[in-house]
């Protein structure tokens, strides 16, 4: 009897130990809120109980910072990433930090918004558009009436030297044809502040002391859900968009729970989550959330991830030139 309960007091520790062997940790680096990554994490984590997640988030200037020191460290802990814009993921790839993989997922996709070698991939579309007070005067619908005179004074955006989907506006604005820099030198005529973030916008807009500025849409629609007197427009030339990718470091500890988180983020399970979050899913086939339009109804301005990267430290320059950098 002693003999046969060792026996099995032994097999059960070896299945335990076979198990753990066979069980893999995934480090991931989000940028998301923290709901939205609990969430994230919790839902993949449901669909793959044979991988354990360990995340850290932070806003990507700071995770970037974080990574940058593990780099030089010679200790790069995360497997994959999840931050906020693609000119970052862009300037990964070109250092050779990041690793292709061609997900499966990807041939649901517009092609434009993932990397063509697999190094990346949009999972959601955060545009940037016009938000103004419920009891404002004016009903802007186009980026060019925020030049109205009557608006003087009353406008406010994100600063690109904090904001990286400001950045990215500022870009796709730069290199739309009738706005461009032009348009940035319009707005400074017409006392536009920069406010810092996204955040200091809702605010201000929301308190009335600045009702009318540019702002990401789901800080808005949200808000408004929540009874602010915020309302949201999609400019008739077009939003911005910030695409939230994804993608696995090159030096990834784990490179097989890397690809099937990254296959799970872009899955339809996935991007069905993404729109519970209050985002428009970069899957076309998942509806967008309530309080979006459809669809077909957001109008996207050109972007270039590669062309935004080189313009990047020069845009920052002359847009602090124009508007000061505080």
């Amino acid at each position: 009897m002693i003999i046969r309960q060792v026996s099995y007091v032994a097999a059960t520790l070896l299945a335990g130990l076979a198990f753990g062997a066979q069980a893999e940790t995934l480090v991931l680096y989000t940028s998301q809120p923290n709901a939205d990554a609990q969430s994230t994490v919790d839902l993949f984590s449901k669909a793959n109980p044979d991988i354990k997640v360990e995340w850290v988030r932070d806003g990507t200037t700071q995770l970037m910072a974080r990574l940058e020191a593990e780099i030089s460290a010679g200790a790069v802990k995360p497997d994959v990433l999840l931050i906020a814009d693609s000119v970052t993921m862009e300037s990964l790839k070109q250092r050779d930090l990041l690793q292709a993989y061609l997900s499966p997922e990807r041939k649901a996709y517009d092609g434009a918004l993932y990397d063509a070698d697999g190094h990346y991939y949009g999972t959601k579309l955060i545009t940037t558009g016009i938000a103004h007070h419920s009891q404002a005067a004016v009903k802007p619908e186009s980026w060019q009436d925020l030049l109205d005179p009557r608006l003087k004074g009353q406008v406010s955006m994100p600063s690109p030297l904090y904001s990286g989907a400001a950045l990215i506006h500022l870009a796709s604005i730069t290199e739309t044809p009738g706005l461009g820099w032009e348009y940035y030198e319009k707005l400074k005529a017409n006392d536009v502040s920069a406010q810092g973030g996204n955040g200091a916008v809702l605010k201000a807009i929301a308190s009335g002391t600045k009702p009318y500025g540019m702002l990401v849409d789901y800080m808005a629609i949200r808000e408004k859900a929540k009874g602010a007197p915020i309302e949201f427009v999609f400019p008739q030339e077009g939003v911005s968009i910030v695409t939230e990718p994804v993608g696995i470091l090159k030096s990834a500890a784990h490179p097989e729970a890397a690809r099937r988180f990254v296959d799970f983020v872009l899955s339809q399970a996935g991007q069905e989550l993404v729109r519970e979050q209050g985002y428009v899913p970069a899957l076309e086939s998942v509806s967008v959330p309530e309080g979006f339009p459809a669809r077909s109804e957001i109008k996207l301005l050109p972007f270039d991830a590669g062309q935004a990267l080189r313009d990047a430290e020069s845009n920052k320059r002359r847009f602090g030139e124009l508007f000061g950098t505080k």
